[in-house]
């Protein structure tokens, strides 16, 4: 595993929020990394293992997640609140520009930084999100955020992550999900339960259906912008039709699919890897 250190930067409003450094060069925008609603910057270790070095790599955790301080208001606990931390983060780092790369919610974040920062992003990667979600996906993440659930053993986290998630990585061997537990969930005081506050379910479960069509024209802050849209063949959250209008919307896109694979791709898997290689050649090409 890539090394790193454990950073922190204060919000606006007096919070303290953790992210992973990994070191590289200064003459190349770093990547960002901006996680999903119930994740944290431990899913984007295999991002960091193949290019920390080559590219610095910062892998936030959102307010309310991992290793950042909850909120004690849980009505912010919003994509434009994620938004204004990231660019805190940014402005605190003397950060001019940043390759952005945002699975789920983390994409929604990016669509929000392209509208109020567009000058700020040298690329983007949305990671099976666009800005209309299907229906089923937001029924499904109903059926399990914020219910606070405690586990005995790693083994068994993995086993009931594998039971409830089998149709979304169907190829996962029990490695897989052990690394998958370990990735989604912490152990304190002999307790293992989901790495976040169960209290960002409230504005997600009072949400409307997904997104807005209002959404779209932040999509539409990416153009002119190298970008990758990444779906999982099997996802329920990104529709491959809303997937192809993205593509077609904006010619600087390119669409790769991840074959047998949900919401979302791990970013391990050999096509978003040849996607992301081709995203970054292109940011370089384009400075």
């Amino acid at each position: 595993m890539a090394k790193w250190t454990d950073r922190y930067w204060t919000s606006s409003d007096g919070l303290r929020l953790h992210y992973r450094d990994h070191d590289g060069p200064s003459d190349r925008p770093p990547i960002v990394c901006l996680p999903g609603l119930t994740r944290n910057a431990r899913d984007f270790e295999p991002v960091a293992d193949r290019y920390a070095g080559e590219w610095r790599v910062l892998s936030l955790d959102f307010r309310g997640r991992g290793l950042s301080d909850h909120d004690p208001k849980p009505e912010n606990y919003t994509p434009s609140t994620y938004a204004a931390d990231a660019l805190t983060l940014l402005d605190a780092l003397e950060i001019e520009r940043a390759v952005l790369f945002g699975t789920s919610l983390g994409g929604l974040v990016t669509m929000i930084l392209a509208a109020i920062a567009h000058s700020r992003i040298a690329g983007a990667m949305l990671n099976d999100i666009g800005p209309e979600i299907d229906q089923a996906g937001i029924e499904r993440i109903r059926g399990y955020v914020g219910r606070s659930i405690e586990f005995a053993s790693w083994e068994d986290l993995a086993r009931a992550l594998a039971a409830r998630n089998a149709d979304v990585y169907p190829g996962y061997s029990a490695d897989q999900w052990q690394v998958f537990a370990r990735r989604i969930a912490s152990e304190r005081e002999g307790r293992i339960t989901f790495d976040y506050d169960m209290a960002i379910s409230n504005n997600f479960n009072r949400a409307p259906n997904g997104p807005a069509a209002s959404v779209w024209p932040l999509y539409q802050g990416l153009a002119g912008i190298p970008l990758l849209i990444l779906r999982g063949e099997l996802s329920d959250l990104l529709d491959a039709e809303v997937a192809r209008k993205m593509a077609q919307a904006l010619p600087e896109s390119e669409l790769v699919t991840v074959p047998n694979v949900g919401h979302a791709p791990a970013l391990d898997e050999p096509e978003a890897i040849a996607g992301i290689d081709r995203l970054l050649a292109r940011v370089l090409a384009s400075r």
